[in-house]
């Protein structure tokens, strides 16, 4: 009945859905028990076995000398009826199940999943450096440029150990930035990047926290880490991070989006522990003082620590018209994409004791695709803006 719409939709609601992958061993009794469970029960909507074409990849990575011969598909033919002739393929890998989605999936184990997964990063990214960079563990604070770094470490086969921290739910004006979809409202940001991460690599090992960072759970949050992302808004903890940094002796690395640009800061307690905090672009600066900012003196302070000679005209521009013609500060998706490449890179480089910028990094589209922006012109008009920039209410 019609009428009963609105209790099913309550229903659903009130419905709670877990953001971790559960994962199947159909090579014993007990866990085909378990997932004939699941299909009793109507958990399960779709399945997915891609399995041969995912073992045809794992031989040609294995074998790469067998590849571009003529007989490659006869001899895996031969290899492919090897494997599955004491034990079906089905009872083989892992079936793994993604509540959110009703999805279960046939995989490889680990260790080749991991191989294939990877196997076209070589040799951009070596045997050795993959390694260490999956091994990695990578802290995340804050979920809309974090996401971006978050999924970009994923994608390259990175940080298979994540601690995610962010206290916000997904909003729909998040949606022109954060790589998701509708279907992800108000879900905890924390979760969304979960999902998206363990649907790329079901075997990674992430760690939650969706009350955010504050005094009593940051100890907590760098327990075991070997480097900190900064995608935060809160500047008091921004501030605390820091401290937990230096006292843990591991990098900071913070990417802030400008435009269609991004800045990216790289703070290495790791080599340096008398490192200033933001290398001292905001001055003296303490928790309890910034922990008194609201958004306009928050807003203040970033323009401060990008620079304004940084801040391009339209984002400047912006910063003006904040609670008269628009509610925040502008982010554009494309920059978020920026950040979460150029972040990433910076972790993989650090994890490997490689070589890296130790302060500051612009990365500027106008900079290398604008034919205009090195005239001098264009540079005179930088100048004059940035020096009336300084002036206004926003940066004073």
């Amino acid at each position: 009945m019609p009428g009963n719409v609105k209790k099913y939709l309550d229903e659903g609601l009130r419905r709670q859905v877990e953001s971790k992958p559960l994962f199947f061993d159909l090579s014993n009794e007990t866990g085909q028990t378990k997932l004939q469970s699941f299909f009793y029960e109507g958990t399960i909507q779709h399945v997915v076995d891609d399995y041969e074409e995912e073992h045809l990849e794992l031989f040609g990575v294995k074998n790469p000398t067998l590849v571009y011969t003529p007989d490659f598909k006869k001899t895996f033919a031969a290899h492919y009826a090897v494997i599955q002739k004491d034990t079906p393929l089905w009872q083989q890998g892992k079936w793994v199940f993604f509540p959110w989605g009703s999805k279960l999936v046939h995989i490889l184990p680990e260790e080749d999943f991991q191989l294939v997964r990877t196997a076209r990063n070589k040799n951009l990214i070596n045997k050795d450096e993959q390694a260490k960079f999956y091994n990695g563990a990578v802290g995340i604070a804050g979920l809309s440029v974090g996401s971006s770094v978050a999924f970009a470490l994923a994608l390259q086969g990175g940080a298979g150990h994540l601690k995610l921290a962010d206290m916000d739910r997904l909003a729909l004006s998040n949606t022109n930035r954060i790589l998701t979809g509708i279907d992800s409202l108000g879900v905890l940001k924390v979760e969304m990047a979960a999902r998206k991460i363990y649907e790329i690599n079901p075997y990674a090992e992430i760690e939650l926290f969706p009350e955010g960072l504050n005094k009593e759970n940051i100890g907590r949050f760098f327990e075991g880490l070997d480097i900190v992302i900064d995608e935060l808004d809160n500047l008091a903890v921004k501030y605390l991070i820091r401290e937990q940094a230096k006292k843990n002796k591991i990098a900071v690395v913070m990417a802030a989006d400008n435009g269609d640009n991004a800045v990216v800061d790289v703070e290495r307690y790791d080599l340096d522990q008398n490192t200033p905090f933001f290398h001292g672009r905001m001055g003296e600066v303490s928790y309890e003082m910034l922990s008194k900012l609201d958004k306009f003196g928050i807003g203040k302070m970033i323009t401060k620590h990008v620079g304004p000679e940084n801040v391009t005209e339209r984002m400047q521009e912006s910063l003006l018209e904040m609670g008269k013609t628009i509610v925040s500060w502008p982010q554009l998706g494309g920059a978020a994409l920026i950040n979460g490449a150029a972040v990433a890179y910076c972790i993989r480089k650090i994890l490997n004791g490689q070589e890296l910028e130790s302060n500051r990094a612009l990365i500027s589209l106008d900079e290398k695709l604008l034919p205009s922006y090195t005239t001098s012109a264009s540079v005179a008009k930088r100048k004059e803006i940035a020096d009336s920039f300084k002036k206004s209410s926003v940066y004073n």
